[in-house]
């Protein structure tokens, strides 16, 4: 039995922890916040209770054996899991809405076509055709092994099989990027134009300059579909903690790492801010690589000097709104209210400032769940937008009145999607990157998007191994990127690399 150290109580250091203790070995977390869940987060106030992470889950078959693998009861027993039908409404700059279905491809196309006329659903279908074989191609090696030695082999080669485009005279060229792809390939209309790259941006990417391999990222949403958990993403992060304590894990919050301890080039503890010690014959580090790095004075941990590493990652905008009145009948779960210039907010987003378009891209996220509100009078409303990362301290004045200043325009332009909601609102809360980087210690609340393979490596994550013996990186920032899912299967990864050792290659 190994004794193995875990620092941060994230959905995917908790994913590790709970398999490590199932297969016999000693854990204890040590989390420098007072409780679990890292970005799965939950306000509750006057009876309002709403997500501060992300909305729904996809890929749900990464928990589902999780809980299988670590106990009797699956997943289903301990949350409630439904699809949201549909899986999302788009009400796009024109005014032009379109409810697409959960989990449906041919769904899909029959809903485009009706709302953007003859011939959407085909391209997009075609589209799908082709993110399906890059799915085929990157899952298994991107997603579900451990990060290979050779990582360049997957910053080189395109997954995606983009189609030629025909130039009279000159040259055929290929879409090389998801931008690319919606010019080239979705037939010059800005809604599908706008629907594609809505999936880059929700994952902090850049379509204009984010690889081809993106495709994937609406591939498993229309594919394997998204669900709602009751309770919130935080029942789900409960349930995981919980399956942790029942198989032993030990957890201290308020328990802040502020040094690996390393002896012989193998982490053999780490130290926290009391002074104490602990021994450990592993450690598991749930921090961002910036934080990993400070926690090893003069040491890269990367596993080796030309290993990928992220960085520059965009943050999220939240707005919690309490609303008078009940839900109304048939309300999505969850509409995208796209940008009025998508130009414009591409450029403030991601042109080096901190600046916010006038009306950005904005998920507008209404369950129907009573856990979220006193009553069925009431209604709790999130609206989630992608913003620049901010560096400042979560109680700065200035920052704290750009931020509402920035809410209040997320509030207009969600009247969109929500009629009559200046009137029925009571109340509302403001987070900002700086909440999330008090929660998560990202530099700046910078959340990682999912790994992609190509464009030479820029959108791969750190591998699980570290140079330092017996260190691994676990959770969002590290192999396979960011999301619910990758960070569940970061967790798998790195249980099976202690377990099994450096053979190992993913589960079967």
């Amino acid at each position: 039995m190994a004794r193995i150290v875990v620092i941060g109580a994230g959905i995917g250091a908790m994913t590790a922890a709970a398999r490590l203790a199932v297969a016999g070995h000693r854990v204890v977390v040590y989390e420098r916040g007072r409780t679990y869940g890292g970005a799965l987060g939950r306000v509750e106030r006057d009876g309002f209770a709403f997500d501060t992470g992300p909305a729904l889950l996809q890929l749900p078959a990464v928990y589902r054996d999780l809980f299988v693998k670590t106990g009797k009861e699956p997943l289903e027993k301990c949350v409630e899991l439904s699809q949201v039908e549909p899986a999302a409404r788009h009400v796009f700059a024109d005014g032009t809405t379109a409810d697409l279905p959960n989990a449906s491809r041919a769904g899909v196309g029959e809903a485009l076509d009706a709302a953007l006329g003859d011939g959407a659903g085909a391209r997009w279908a075609a589209f799908m055709n082709r993110a399906r074989d890059a799915w085929d191609r990157t899952r298994r090696p991107l997603l579900e092994e451990p990060l290979w030695a050779d990582w360049k082999v997957f910053a080189e080669r395109e997954p995606y099989p983009s189609v030629a485009r025909k130039r009279l005279l000159r040259r055929e060229r290929r879409a090389v990027t998801l931008g690319e792809i919606a010019e080239f390939e979705l037939g010059g209309d800005a809604r599908l134009r706008a629907l594609l790259e809505h999936f880059a941006l929700g994952a902090g990417l850049d379509p204009r300059t984010a690889p081809a391999s993106a495709a994937i990222l609406p591939y498993l949403e229309q594919t394997f579909g998204v669900w709602s958990v009751a309770g919130g993403m935080r029942a789900l992060a409960r349930a995981v903690y919980e399956r942790c304590l029942a198989r032993r894990v030990e957890f201290e919050f308020g328990a802040a790492v502020t040094r690996i301890v390393e002896k012989d080039g193998r982490a053999a503890g780490v130290e926290l801010a009391d002074g104490s010690v602990t021994d450990a014959d592993f450690v598991v580090a749930g921090v961002a690589p910036a934080a990993l790095e400070g926690l090893l004075p003069g040491v890269d941990p990367r596993a080796a000097d030309d290993a990928p590493a992220r960085s520059g990652m965009p943050s999220r905008l939240t707005v919690l709104l309490a609303l008078s009145g009940s839900r109304p009948e048939g309300t999505p779960h969850r509409t995208v209210v796209h940008a009025a210039d998508r130009a414009a907010e591409l450029a403030a987003l991601f042109g080096g400032g901190d600046a916010m378009a006038d009306r950005p891209t904005v998920a507008v996220t209404r369950p129907d769940d009573p856990a979220a509100v006193p009553d069925g009078a009431h209604e709790a409303v999130t609206l989630t937008a992608t913003v620049p990362a901010h560096r400042a301290a979560a109680d700065d004045r200035a920052s704290r009145e750009v931020f509402a200043a920035r809410a209040e325009q997320l509030i207009t332009h969600a009247e969109r999607a929500v009629p009559g909601l200046r009137e029925r609102l009571l109340w509302h809360e403001v987070r900002t990157p700086s909440d999330i980087a008090e929660a998560t210690g990202a530099d700046g609340g910078a959340v990682p998007a999912p790994t992609l393979a190509a464009a030479d490596g820029r959108h791969l994550h750190p591998a699980n191994s570290t140079r330092v013996q017996g260190l691994y990186a676990v959770g969002g920032w590290s192999h396979p990127g960011g999301g619910l899912p990758h960070a569940g299967m970061s967790g798998t990864l790195v249980a099976g690399l202690i377990v099994e050792g450096p053979e190992f290659r993913g589960s079967q």
